[in-house]
């Protein structure tokens, strides 16, 4: 940074170290930080993601900076107890699903059987462009009885690694060959009663290697502007919980919103 950026830069660590913005408080916005330090906004910018780099700030909202609350604590209690297993007993097996009843002993409530669902283990692909654009498909699904955009995504093969799967399955559904995928994150789509790890992949930028190998799942294939995406997901447009919690961890890392309000 030059001359003018380490002086904001020190000028935002001194405001935050003598609590002119507390933890938990909002800072001005851009503009009225840009006026007030004699800054430009690209340079202004660069300060801000440095000390969102360092924590000394984070992002909240659309283009909206606060000091976080340190006094907010993510650790995980120690006095609450796991539910005991005695048993399980199968009721139904095939090569796509199982359904078990667990004999299980929440603490202090009589055990009881409970039903639990077996699924495959899922690996899910956003793949952006360099023009804020996401590589989806336009898809009927059955089970609903409804047409709606969705990511690319499939079965973790036996033996295969999720890295793997989510590149063959944006290969195979879309013809299109992401330049490389990270893992952002593992979740369970319904954790009470469902056992079916998903794992959700973020890349940027692929190449056109021909067309869809998977005829049945590729639907129409298009580039969705990600500005579209909080629209689409408040006009119920958006197909499967992984595809949510992919484009809601694309719009959070970008700082945009996905209020209702945005719809078009």
């Amino acid at each position: 940074m030059g001359p003018k950026s380490e002086r904001v830069y020190r000028t935002i660590r001194e405001w935050i170290a003598t609590g002119k913005y507390l933890p938990g408080s909002k800072l001005p916005s851009e503009r009225t930080l840009s006026e007030e330090l004699g800054i430009g906004r690209t340079a202004l910018r660069q300060v801000l993601a440095k000390l969102i780099t360092e924590g000394a700030i984070e992002v909240h909202g659309r283009s909206s900076y606060r000091v976080p609350d340190r006094s907010v604590t993510t650790e995980a209690p120690t006095d609450v107890e796991p539910w005991q297993i005695h048993g399980e007993r199968t009721l139904y097996d095939n090569r796509w699903v199982t359904l078990s009843l667990v004999d299980v002993e929440p603490p202090g409530v009589e055990r009881f059987e409970h039903h639990v669902v077996k699924l495959h283990h899922v690996a899910i692909a956003a793949v952006i462009d360099d023009q804020e654009r996401v590589l989806m498909m336009w898809r009927y699904r059955f089970v609903p009885d409804s047409f709606g955009w969705e990511l690319p995504g499939g079965i973790v093969d036996e033996g295969e690694e999720p890295l793997q799967t989510a590149l063959r399955e944006v290969e195979e559904e879309t013809g299109w060959r992401p330049d490389a995928l990270e893992h952002v994150v593992t979740y369970q789509p319904m954790v009470g009663m469902v056992d079916s790890p998903h794992e959700i992949f973020v890349g940027q930028g692929a190449k056109l290697v021909g067309e869809p190998t998977d005829l049945e799942e590729a639907g129409h294939i298009a580039w969705v502007p990600l500005s579209d995406i909080p629209g689409l997901m408040a006009r119920g447009e958006l197909m499967g919980s992984g595809t949510l919690v992919a484009l809601l961890h694309v719009l959070a890392s970008r700082g945009v919103g996905a209020s209702p309000t945005t719809a078009a």
